[in-house]
């Protein structure tokens, strides 16, 4: 069965400052702040929510459909997605623009100054999920405010279960949005900080949202999740990871394992173990797409950490 990606595909330049950005930002001068910094390490990962869940999914032996905007630049990004194996049928190229990019600079402290320009995400309510035959399953992941909006009105209107999952998103949205939002989803999906701003932008709470879907999930990051579903709270705990590399990504695989575990008919504490498993895996690797396994590996793995087999 295909699950439908709905989200970003973007380039992530990650540079390092081999100093820490205080000894040259002066506090009494930034209203004319003017300042170089040399980054002798940088490297070009390929990220987006969308790409990073398709990738993990992928790895899991499902198949992704990821349905996202590009620009004129996409061509390595495409090359790779392509060598994985995933489809770009729903991939849209907007020859006029660019790629979706993020560019990070971090000081020694890991102290972070971000850029992100958007491109041709802002064109991404120009791309329709009506138009996809046969989905069984979706997420919609942090895109732009119009296409998110978009994306859960056309899977509800089409009966599609499917994920809302406002991540980065959460400012672009108020509260009746994100009301009508969630009314129309069959889960969602936050981070612990996320639930809170859910919380105070809806003025519910997490037991109300909860009764409005068939699952609220809240990921705790290294302590594990929470999955609120039929009245009952299941404490998911967190799987060990041999090493700590880079934790970026790790939500996008914990959702590539909540979807592949729900598509596969699993109860809730599995699943859980499942999405956990995923990003423990994940932060043992740098960057978002660059962890290698197949699915006979992951099993093994979870009968070893959590005692029982998944077939």
């Amino acid at each position: 069965m295909s699950a439908v990606i709905c989200g970003s595909l973007a380039y992530d330049t990650i540079m390092v400052f081999q100093d820490q950005f205080k000894n040259h930002i002066l506090p009494d001068q930034v209203h004319i702040l003017n300042v170089s910094f040399l980054v002798p390490r940088m490297r070009r990962e390929f990220g987006g929510c969308a790409g990073n869940i398709a990738y993990n999914l992928k790895l899991l032996g499902a198949d992704p459909l990821p349905v996202a905007t590009v620009g004129q630049d996409f061509g390595p990004y495409r090359a790779h997605m392509q060598q994985c194996g995933i489809r770009l049928d729903y991939v849209r190229e907007f020859g006029d623009q660019f790629t979706p990019q993020c560019f990070i600079t971090t000081d020694l402290d890991n102290n972070q100054i971000t850029a992100f320009h958007p491109g041709a995400m802002l064109s991404a309510h120009e791309n329709h999920v009506r138009d996809i035959p046969e989905i069984s399953f979706a997420i919609v992941a942090p895109d732009s405010r119009d296409a998110m909006l978009q994306h859960v009105d056309e899977f509800s209107a089409r009966n599609v279960p499917f994920i809302f999952d406002p991540g980065q998103a959460m400012p672009l949205f108020n509260g009746d949005e994100f009301r009508a939002m969630i009314e129309k989803s069959t889960y969602v999906i936050v981070n612990d900080y996320e639930s809170q701003l859910l919380q105070s932008r809806t003025g519910w709470s997490a037991e109300e949202i909860a009764q409005r879907v068939k699952a609220y999930i809240v990921t705790l990051g290294p302590r594990g999740s929470l999955i609120h579903t039929d009245g009952i709270t299941h404490e998911i705990p967190p799987a060990r990871e041999r090493k700590v590399v880079d934790p970026t990504g790790c939500g996008d695989a914990y959702r590539a394992g909540l979807i592949f575990g729900i598509m596969r008919g699993k109860d809730w504490p599995t699943i859980g173990r499942m999405a956990s498993l995923m990003g423990a895996l994940k932060v043992e690797y740098p960057g978002t797409q660059n962890q290698h396994f197949d699915y006979a590996l992951f099993a093994a793995e979870f009968k070893e950490q959590f005692g029982y087999g998944l077939d």
